[in-house]
């Protein structure tokens, strides 16, 4: 494809109209003919009504670029036909067993595959470990279209760098990763996306070195988070406050400060197992990866645990007890409950026996339900507790605004996940 003037000749087709795919769509269409892709209708149609129900494209916003920039949404496969540039925006979950499932990604892969024509491009965003575009994705295009790939049609790897609920990293103004499967293809790939991002791009050598930086970005994260969770633990048994350790150790112009807390989500939590399970294929076994992603996973019954604990040393009658957890989505702000740890909170202390509620004005009952089997509340019950555990830090709890004295009876445990209430109120914290 020639790369002269790209913004005329150029026509964009967004697979998968998630966290990731929708507001890569709406910036796109500021300066291209986009249409966005979903195989949920009820999601094209709520995106039609000019309803964003993630939250991270603003509904003015969303309008605004329906119509004054031409955004479009569909879920039939024949809208995207005369699209030139693919760019694939869909999940990358692991399985029960930790396995990476690249079921969503094969299968949008497929569907470039019947609409992609000579001389076009396909983009891939979702989280992959090294190797992944060219070795699994490119196959089935190829197979699908019956064209050659890097001859008749070319590919690309942008990863994907969303945060949930973070309207201060948004996808326009961060470094934005390209890389391209030949150098005519990587340098048409930057232009369009250099085309409508603030900060510009970083043009990656290869396309396994765009797929590896992505997927080492989260585990380093992961790494760190678990050091500080099992720093948290030993300082428990010592009877010393983390947070205060934290701030007074990030006095040093090199220490990177983190706090403890639950790693939940769609990247964090499940990127290190792209990069485990890449490792291990290669013959080696990740153990600090696999080691934190060990000590991670095991914070949401600490929590339970330690708050049963809490309760016994204050004489609380743990069984048939009533707790609330405040917070039931990943992180704070933001109605997404994918892979949240705070359901492992909940199991656990399910174990105890006690009447437990879930309290988050965010998540949506109906999601909460189908993914996870549990009934939650999106206003305050009229009730007291004997304990209360704040596992998001929500504006509304972060600000106080909820009256602790009111909700819990005369004895009673507060535990603060995320370390956000003042501290001569909570029994315990991370």
């Amino acid at each position: 494809m020639n790369s002269g003037d790209i913004t005329d000749r150029i026509k964009i087709a967004v697979i998968g109209l998630g966290y990731v795919g929708l507001p890569l769509a709406r910036l796109f269409s500021k300066k291209f003919r986009t249409i966005g892709y979903d195989m949920n209708p009820a999601r094209v149609e709520s995106l039609r009504d000019g309803h964003d129900g993630t939250l991270e494209v603003d509904d003015r916003l969303l309008q605004k670029a329906m119509t004054e920039n031409g955004l479009t949404f569909t879920d039939d496969i024949q809208d995207i036909a005369d699209c030139n540039f693919y760019i694939v925006a869909v999940p990358t979950p692991v399985d029960l067993n930790h396995n990476p499932d690249l079921t969503p990604l094969k299968e949008a892969s497929k569907t470039v595959g019947k609409v992609i024509r000579k001389g076009d491009i396909a983009v891939y965003e979702s989280t992959v470990y090294p190797g992944v575009t060219e070795d699994e994705c490119i196959p089935l295009i190829e197979e699908v279209s019956g064209l050659e790939f890097n001859k008749d049609f070319f590919a690309g790897y942008s990863p994907e760098r969303v945060n949930p609920g973070d309207k201060e990293h948004t996808v326009e103004n961060i470094v934005k990763i390209t890389s391209g499967s030949t150098p005519e293809t990587a340098e048409l790939i930057d232009k369009v996306y250099g085309a409508v991002l603030e900060n510009g791009t970083y043009k990656a050598s290869s396309i396994k070195v765009a797929e590896a930086a992505k997927v080492i970005e989260n585990s380093q994260r992961d790494i760190n988070i678990a050091f500080v969770n099992e720093l948290s633990k030993i300082f428990s048994l010592m009877g010393i406050d983390t947070l205060e350790v934290l701030d007074a150790a990030a006095t040093k112009w090199n220490f990177i400060k983190m706090n403890p807390g639950l790693v939940g989500g769609h990247c964090i939590s499940v990127d290190p197992y792209y990069l485990a399970q890449c490792a291990q294929r290669h013959g080696y076994n990740p153990e600090i990866i696999l080691a934190g992603r060990r000590v991670n996973d095991g914070m949401g019954a600490y929590v339970a645990n330690q708050t049963i604990k809490l309760m016994l040393k204050k004489g609380i009658q743990v069984l048939k007890s009533k707790v609330i957890i405040m917070g039931f989505t990943f992180k704070e702000n933001c109605p997404d409950v994918r892979n949240t740890k705070i359901i492992d909170i909940y199991r656990s202390l399910e174990e105890y026996n006690v009447d437990l509620t879930v309290y988050d004005p965010w998540a949506d009952r109906k999601t909460v339900k189908n993914m996870y089997g549990i009934d939650i509340v999106n206003e305050l019950p009229d009730e007291k507790f004997d304990a209360a555990i704040v596992a998001v830090a929500h504006g509304l709890f972060r600000r106080h605004e909820v009256d602790m004295d009111a909700l819990l009876n005369p004895v009673h445990v507060i535990y603060d996940v995320k370390g956000i209430l003042p501290r001569d109120i909570v029994d315990g914290r991370l």
